[in-house]
């Protein structure tokens, strides 16, 4: 029987320096993106229908999310209950520099996926500073 997981974390440890070239490219365009996502709608129109509010992503935050599946980075595990990434990205001290490569991506599954279901999470790790972390953080390593 095999464990997607530990299958998913030996393609990512098999990867280079050139195939996390995409998304490290993403770095100088991060920092220097004022805005990464606004929020939209969440008024009633003229006909009386109501349109929910939503998030519209800056293309960086659309293109981030498209090279971390095609690279793929994305592990499927059970990112809800992983209490070590929630400890970690909660913790406004934490040294990114201190973390292997898979639990990166293992912080960037669970971003990613949360947003499916809390529209403007990924966002919001823009805004705050996270996935600017945690890519340099990937860029360190693979010096």
């Amino acid at each position: 029987m095999h464990n997607k997981e530990t299958d998913f974390e030996g393609k990512i440890n098999s990867l280079k320096r050139s195939d996390f070239k995409p998304l490290l490219n993403l770095i100088p365009k991060i920092q220097a993106t004022s805005w990464f996502g606004k929020l939209k709608g969440g008024n009633k129109n003229k006909d009386g229908s109501i349109c929910m509010p939503y998030y519209e992503e800056n293309e960086v935050v659309s293109l981030f999310r498209s090279i971390a599946y095609d690279i793929p980075i994305i592990i499927p595990f059970d990112w809800g209950k992983w209490e070590k990434g929630r400890k970690i990205v909660n913790n406004p001290y934490f040294d990114y520099q201190t973390i292997d490569i898979i639990t990166i991506c293992k912080i960037i599954t669970a971003i990613v996926r949360n947003d499916r279901f809390c529209d403007g999470a990924l966002i919001s790790a823009f805004e705050s500073g996270l996935i600017l972390k945690l890519l340099v953080s990937i860029e360190n390593q693979l010096k």
